[in-house]
């Protein structure tokens, strides 16, 4: 079974991806890699982008980032 994709983060497995540089937000959309925006986070103060509360929590992802599989019994609740 494919998971569900997560709306809350249309995903990504991050909130607010909008309040990013354009040049962070197109490597990480090349890329896939979520080091780069945990990166970004811990490098800027004065922002709302955060990992999506229902894909993880930056160090332990539940399953696929941005994606919820029902069958691994992840916390995905209202996410999708």
């Amino acid at each position: 079974m494919s998971g569900i994709h997560c709306t809350r983060c249309d995903g990504t497995g991050f909130l607010n991806l909008h309040q990013m540089d354009d040049r962070t937000l197109d490597r990480f959309n090349e890329t896939g890699d979520h080091q780069i925006i945990l990166d970004w986070i811990a490098a800027n103060s004065c922002h709302d982008v955060s990992v999506c509360d229902c894909c993880g929590d930056g160090e332990a992802w539940h399953g696929t980032p941005g994606e919820h599989h029902p069958e691994d019994g992840e916390p995905w609740g209202e996410c999708y």
